[in-house]
């Protein structure tokens, strides 16, 4: 399981909103996701929570995720998965983001204070009590932010099946280029209904944990909110499924396809 909850956590969150268009989450806002691992085996929860608070001075949204093991894979692999991201509240760009982590033994406890101005992340590595300063790309988004970043910045009305949608992020002390490709529209069945929603595969690394670069996909609700509705990843052994299965606090109404 390991690297395995982190990269569902990473996406989660990630969902595609209008540009210049009313923002798509608020204070308040909350998901719940059920894992499970090839079809049948519950593998975890994970949740999203955003919040209001106030960060050197600024009002900010403080966004919690969580992913953690359950039942009979915990006996054995136990995961404990918390990140933080605390990102200003028109531009979305993130001011600080917090790792603590806990994988089967193996942990991190990373800090990391964004300077926009000098393209520069100061990383603080609590477990080894280390410092350093990295250089960052451009408008660089941790990978929390990121998702709520997308959500009000990227237009999913004139976007085409086969466009690719890119975006610099910093993670622990690197950068790195995500990309996402859309797929279409599809209407699925969910926990709630049937919903009209927008395919996405974002881009991971082949190897030892995916089968290969196009392993991930993910459906969205086709609405203001871009709930995250599903994620399937092909693992180079068996597979995993995230499913949305409780939310609160959402900004928009919400419709189901009877």
């Amino acid at each position: 399981m390991k690297s395995i909850l982190t990269a569902v956590c990473l996406l989660i969150g990630l969902q595609l909103a209008d540009v210049n268009k009313e923002s798509a989450f608020q204070d308040g806002e909350w998901f719940k996701f059920e894992m499970s691992y090839s079809g049948f085996l519950k593998a975890g929860n994970a949740t999203l929570t955003v919040a209001d608070t106030i960060l050197n001075g600024k009002p900010v949204y403080h966004v919690v995720g969580k992913g953690w093991t359950t039942g009979a894979i915990s006996w054995f692999f136990k995961v404990e998965d918390r990140y933080e991201s605390y990102f200003d509240k028109e531009s979305v760009v993130p001011y600080r983001f917090i790792r603590k982590t806990d994988e089967g033994g193996h942990t991190k406890d990373i800090e990391i204070d964004f300077n926009h101005k000098e393209r520069k992340a100061t990383v603080y590595n609590k477990k080894h009590d280390k410092v350093s300063t990295v250089r960052t790309e451009q408008d660089v988004q941790d990978m929390v932010s990121a998702f709520y970043y997308l959500r009000n910045n990227y237009d999913t009305e004139k976007i085409k099946r086969g466009d690719i949608v890119s975006l610099n992020m910093f993670f622990d002390e690197e950068n790195y280029g995500f990309k996402l490709k859309y797929l279409g529209r599809q209407t699925i069945k969910t926990e709630f209904g049937r919903i009209k929603t927008l395919k996405f595969r974002p881009y991971v690394m082949a190897g030892r944990v995916f089968k290969e670069e196009e392993s991930l996909t993910l459906w969205v609700s086709a609405d203001k909110n871009k709930l995250p509705l599903k994620i399937k990843a092909d693992l180079a052994v068996g597979s995993l499924r995230a499913d949305l299965v409780a939310f609160k606090g959402l900004k928009h109404s919400f419709k189901v396809e009877f």
